[in-house]
């Protein structure tokens, strides 16, 4: 086996890296002022396209980046170095955008890829959280469409997107059939309310709205991927999430490491460095041992995906595996690095406490810790212990 990066990927390594420390220029400012004044929105959308990097997951002939799985691992890893969330300013459009049809393409995705809009994912409601078929919004048709009715929560770069990818449960008109959908939805369709900007622990470049919908009249058009497909769609997008979430975990332990043994090796207590006690070698040591073990192993389920002939249902539940050892491992870390700096690393200028608040919603959202547990124990009850196989060649 062959755990070298390629050349490609030292690549894209270090062209994220890069980009990565001219958008981390903002931290700052998104921290003190709660987000980035449009003037910065506009610097960092061209620093993106100049780099190459925009809508990595999409490919090349529509205008996206064109990389592999792993290739977009590689890259999250760096831009998970990002504090106040800075990452998601590099767009990578939702997943299930792939599934637009030619004329949805143009009209959707293709302006997403080229910066000039943005899209955002309504699937939580207020009782549908980890439990997605517990879903309470309705799409009812009407002549020509669907009216739409319920409310999203926590519907990330809501304030900033131009349209939404709403998941409903669309019926016919007496409303007899309830097939959960996917619907693309014009932000400023009439009907559409922002009804509340929840203020969350962390500091995010963009914020996570509540929506309600009354009467939206979406044309048949603007259905995604046909009606009674949006779970599949959704399932197939929280595979892929949930490997870039267990690769920016690790970008951010690095980053707090890295931090926290400079820090160690500079500050002196007792007349000699803090790198000098053994308890502290200790958290460093363990820190270490937690990026590398589930960097390790977020690369080869990433590997795992870019190849054909992977079980997709074994391949979810190793995506689980990975956003869930890695948030937990990361969130670790990062208390860790918080304890060696002491009091200034509870201090909100310094890089460590941010990365602090920000991983806690790692092990929330995409699915929290105890449902990617269950996923993982489902496919071991279902089909034995094959989700701990590694790949064999032919």
């Amino acid at each position: 086996m062959d755990f070298r990066l390629t050349p490609r990927q030292v690549e894209l390594k270090a062209r994220a890296r890069e980009l990565a420390d001219v958008v981390a220029a903002y931290e700052s400012d998104c921290e003190e002022n709660n987000g980035l004044p449009p003037e910065a929105h506009e610097a960092v959308r061209k620093a993106v396209l100049d780099s190459g990097l925009q809508a990595v997951n999409m490919p090349a002939e529509w205008g996206g980046a064109g990389l592999t799985v792993l290739e977009q691992v590689v890259v999250q890893e760096q831009l998970g170095r990002l504090t106040g969330a800075l990452w998601d300013m590099v767009w990578r459009p939702a997943n299930a955008l792939r599934f637009c049809s030619p004329e949805q393409r143009e009209r959707f995705l293709l302006p997403v890829i080229r910066g000039e809009r943005r899209d955002c994912y309504a699937v939580t409601e207020p009782n549908a959280g980890s439990d997605p078929q517990n879903l309470a919004t309705t799409a009812t048709r009407t002549e020509g469409g669907w009216l739409i009715n319920g409310e999203k929560w926590f519907v990330t770069v809501g304030d900033h997107a131009d349209f939404l990818i709403l998941l409903a449960a669309a019926a016919d008109e007496g409303g007899a059939q309830k097939a959960p959908t996917l619907f693309l939805v014009e932000k400023d369709s009439p009907g559409v309310q922002i009804t509340r900007v929840p203020r969350f622990m962390h500091t995010f470049v963009y914020e996570h709205p509540e929506f309600t919908f009354t009467d939206v009249f979406v044309p048949d058009d603007c259905v995604l991927g046909g009606v009674g497909n949006g779970y599949d769609i959704t399932r197939s997008w929280f595979t892929e999430e949930r490997l870039m979430i267990a690769a920016r975990t690790i970008g951010a332990a690095e980053r707090g490491l890295e931090l926290a043994r400079d820090w160690a090796v500079g500050r002196e207590q007792f007349g000699q460095p803090i790198a000098n006690f053994q308890l502290i070698q200790g958290m460093l040591a363990d820190s270490a041992t937690d990026v590398a073990v589930h960097r390790a192993y977020t690369h080869q389920v990433a590997w795992e995906a870019d190849q054909p002939e992977t079980d997709r249902k074994t391949l979810h539940a190793k995506a689980s595996i990975a956003k869930l050892s890695a948030s937990e491992a990361s969130g670790r870390v990062i208390d860790r690095c918080v304890q060696i700096f002491g009091g200034r690393g509870y201090d909100r200028s310094y890089p460590v406490e941010r990365l602090y608040r920000e991983l806690r919603v790692d092990r929330i959202w995409e699915g929290t810790s105890e449902i990617q547990r269950l996923i993982v124990a489902g496919e071991l009850i279902k089909r034995g212990t094959g989700v701990l196989d590694l790949p064999t060649a032919d």
